[in-house]
């Protein structure tokens, strides 16, 4: 299992392959918000009562999870924050 200290640094070597770079806090929090909203979606498929139609993407809460860690990793990146300390803050 990684920690989130090698989270963080896979996420900035794979970053660090395009040459923009990372996207500007502000992109990355629209994109976080683009992504909580498709975990939104997932769990309401799930859990409530509007059910996925043929048509639509088999994608999972856990797949989508793992998206908006990704795109908050980015965001922390971005900004120089380590998030083990942030979680530890937090806890």
């Amino acid at each position: 299992m990684k920690s989130m200290v090698e989270m963080q640094r896979e996420v900035d070597e794979y970053i660090g392959q395009f040459k923009t770079g990372y996207f500007s806090p502000l992109a990355n929090l629209a994109r976080l918000t683009e992504e909580v909203g498709e975990l939104a979606r997932e769990i309401n498929h799930t859990y409530g009562e509007k059910k996925k139609k043929d048509s639509e993407e088999a994608n999972t809460i856990k797949a989508e999870l793992g998206d908006n860690l990704f795109v908050l990793l980015c965001l922390a990146n971005s900004m120089g924050i380590d998030m083990t300390e942030s979680f530890n803050e937090t806890m």
